[in-house]
């Protein structure tokens, strides 16, 4: 069932509750103020009639002559009066008799004072009536014809009322919820519109402040983060089949030039060493390719601790020189921590590491004397890392398209690389939340220089 459907049943059944409640209370209502108004009017007329025969000495036969030719007489207020010993002083109607007294009866009357009682569709009332210092038992008995009437007709009222509101409120709760969801079935609409080619679109938000305007926003970040991974797997896949196909064919070439022809052994030898450089330099592509692609993931999906920078730095510093032992790198502190807090951030180590090689490995390798300068000077709020060279420096055209994946500036004659370090440190230090920029002078060396904000 459609949530419209459902707003309007929940939504006429709740109103139905509430107006049948609300009907109920003033049927009933009505219903006992009719009764006990009855019943004061039939004590009224009874005392009336009771004072006609004791006070004013009325014969009863006179009293009977008025009440036989009264009017609707069938419906007329029937009148008794007895002595406390239940002797019969006067009846309107003997023959009728529509209380039908009995000693009991009389006796609980003379016990109570009074009592209200039906009889059938019949109200009775039953009192003591004291005059001059003797107590009368006075019992009156009549059907409230008009009272009933008037209620039977409220009944019918409020039948009718309640139906009419119902089948309103069907109408009013359909047009009510269609209405109020109409932004959620414009908003799918809009959605079975969004494919793979079109994830830039996003949804209307018309007021979001309101739950439906939340919904709006939150499927819009996730539309943001699917447009993320859906460009960066697209990029991820173009760079593969463009960077592996050249050292893959190169290798393809080097084995089938050695197949076609036997050669001596130093010659196998040697296309051996060729193929398995190449190898090598495909297999730290593939590395690096794996790496920018995790980088390019959503940051809620990468795993973030508490770090210290110096830590990773000399872990970084490590590797470097552990794959690399001609390389030289040099880690400079301007001055001691004071405090924890100031090398402490919150990042990924292992992401962390591979954009420090990068960095130290790209001044290492741009540098004559193989060498790189690191220096760490800390701030209560920030660290700030410079990576430094005395290299052959950078072109100001190439500093432009630097962080590029898979640029090659006109330095790349001086030492072999595949474009992607310096975009992945970017990327990296960017889900870090910091900055990376760069100062350099044609052949007056680089200076990397990288901000990280502290936990």
């Amino acid at each position: 069932m459609k949530i419209r459907y459902k707003l309007t049943l929940l939504f006429t059944l709740l109103f139905t509750l509430i107006i049948c409640a609300f009907a109920a209370f003033i049927y009933y209502s009505s219903a006992e103020n009719r009764e006990d108004e009855y019943y004061k009017r039939l004590k009224q007329l009874a005392i009336t009639k009771t004072n006609l025969l004791l006070d004013a000495k009325v014969a009863p036969a006179v009293l009977q002559l008025i009440y036989k030719n009264a009017p609707n007489s069938l419906f007329q207020e029937e009148v008794a009066v007895y002595d406390t010993s239940f002797h019969l002083l006067y009846h309107d109607a003997v023959n009728i008799d529509k209380i039908k007294e009995t000693k009991m009866m009389i006796a609980e009357i003379v016990s109570k004072g009074e009592i209200q009682f039906n009889q059938g569709p019949l109200q009775a009332v039953g009192f003591l009536y004291p005059y001059k210092g003797k107590d009368y038992v006075v019992t009156a008995a009549a059907k409230d014809e008009y009272g009933l009437a008037k209620l039977n007709q409220l009944r019918f009222i409020l039948l009718l009322s309640v139906l009419g509101s119902i089948v309103l409120t069907v109408f009013a709760g359909y047009i009510f919820a269609k209405k109020a969801l109409k932004p959620v079935a414009e908003m799918v609409d809009e959605i079975e519109e969004l494919t793979a080619n079109n994830l830039d679109q996003r949804l209307k938000v018309e007021n979001s402040k309101d739950e439906i305007g939340e919904l709006a926003v939150t499927f819009n970040r996730l539309l943001d983060r699917l447009e993320h991974s859906f460009d960066a797997q697209k990029e991820f896949v173009s760079h593969i089949s463009h960077e592996l196909r050249t050292p893959l064919a190169t290798v393809i070439a080097e084995l089938e030039i050695s197949q076609n022809k036997e050669r001596t052994a130093p010659e196998y030898q040697k296309a051996i060493e060729l193929a398995l450089k190449d190898a090598r330099k495909l297999a730290r592509l593939s590395t690096s390719l794996l790496d920018l692609a995790n980088a390019n993931y959503d940051q809620t999906e990468i795993r973030f601790q508490e770090l210290r920078l110096d830590e990773v730095l000399l872990d970084a510093r490590n590797e470097v020189l552990q794959h690399e032992s001609d390389y030289k790198v040099n880690l400079i502190f301007d001055q001691e921590a004071e405090d924890d807090d100031f090398i402490s951030i919150q990042g990924n180590e292992h992401l962390l590491k591979i954009a420090f090689i990068n960095l130290m490995e790209n001044n290492c390798k741009f540098s004559e004397y193989k060498e790189a300068n690191v220096a760490i000077s800390y701030y209560q709020d920030k660290t700030i890392l410079r990576f430094s060279d005395q290299g052959i420096g950078i072109s100001e055209q190439d500093r432009l398209r630097l962080f590029d994946p898979f640029y090659r500036g006109e330095n790349h004659y001086y030492a072999e690389g595949n474009g992607i370090g310096l975009a992945l440190t970017k990327k990296i230090i960017g889900l870090h939340q910091g900055d990376i920029s760069v100062i350099s002078e044609k052949g007056a060396g680089t200076t990397f220089i990288v901000t990280l904000t502290h936990v």
